[in-house]
């Protein structure tokens, strides 16, 4: 569905199935250079099993105009709002990488509003190599292809999918380059400036789930674990021989994991 929202036409996947506020609320958090494609396993999976989905498209990416938000604070505030004025109360919410520092955000601002909180290959402090962001901002297309290529594990080089007909790599680079062209640099560039994690992490009330990958690069799994060490009422799992990309690369793993933890 589309919804006009600070004066943008803004996407959000509903998982194939209409939205029904009543039910219990799932909100999807894309990361960096991503849009709702991320989650398009668990938005279909969820929906179909008696949850409401919510995964949107951030401004400037995927099928929302706009400008692109310049900090993970300003980010949280942007779901929020998109929420009230949607009458949503409450949510679970399902981020990845950068839309782990959000959902913290999030949770640590609005704790009456979050019910559960899952953190897929996440971190309470993503910082950006210069390199990378050189690259996006000045060769954007080439900073697409070197995060795929370092953002998968060795299994989806193989080019074996888990989706007949795709491939990870072909399908990574496709989502990023539907993106607007200064999409990806704003937020590595948010990224990189948020300090705010570990204190966010630590004021945490709900329960957590955080789903880390054995080989990812991105967000190494070591300081996944200190973020779940972190948060009060957290539960993980380490994936093996999986990458960054965990919701695409092992569907079925996390859609198991995210359904018990959310059913509990």
């Amino acid at each position: 569905m589309k919804q006009n929202y600070h004066n943008n036409d803004i996407f959000i996947s509903t998982g194939g199935r209409t939205f029904d506020k009543a039910s219990d609320v799932i909100l999807f958090i894309h990361g960096s250079g991503q849009s709702h494609l991320t989650f398009l396993q668990q938005g279909r999976f969820f929906a179909n099993r008696g949850w409401s989905v919510l995964n949107p498209d951030m401004p400037a990416h995927g099928h929302s105009s706009g400008t692109p938000l310049a900090t993970i604070e300003e980010m949280a505030e942007w779901y929020v709002g998109l929420l009230e004025m949607l009458s949503v109360e409450t949510v679970s919410i399902i981020g990845h990488s950068q839309g782990c520092l959000v959902g913290l955000e999030l949770a640590k601002r609005y704790p009456e509003m979050v019910k559960k909180l899952c953190l897929i290959a996440g971190a309470m402090a993503i910082p950006v190599n210069d390199a990378l962001l050189e690259m996006a901002e000045h060769k954007p297309q080439s900073a697409y292809q070197a995060m795929v290529n370092w953002a998968h594990g060795n299994d989806s080089h193989l080019y074996d999918h888990s989706w007949p007909g795709q491939t990870h790599i072909e399908f990574g680079t496709a989502v990023m380059s539907a993106n607007h062209q200064k999409a990806l640099l704003s937020d590595l560039s948010a990224c990189n400036s948020y300090q705010g994690g570990r204190d966010a992490a630590a004021s945490v009330q709900c329960d957590t789930l955080a789903l880390l990958a054995e080989h990812d690069k991105m967000t190494p799994v070591k300081f996944g674990v200190k973020m779940a060490e972190t948060l009060p009422n957290c539960t993980y799992h380490i994936i093996e021989d999986a990458g960054h990309f965990l919701p695409s690369e092992r569907p079925f793993d996390v859609n198991k994991k995210l359904r018990t933890f959310l059913a509990q």
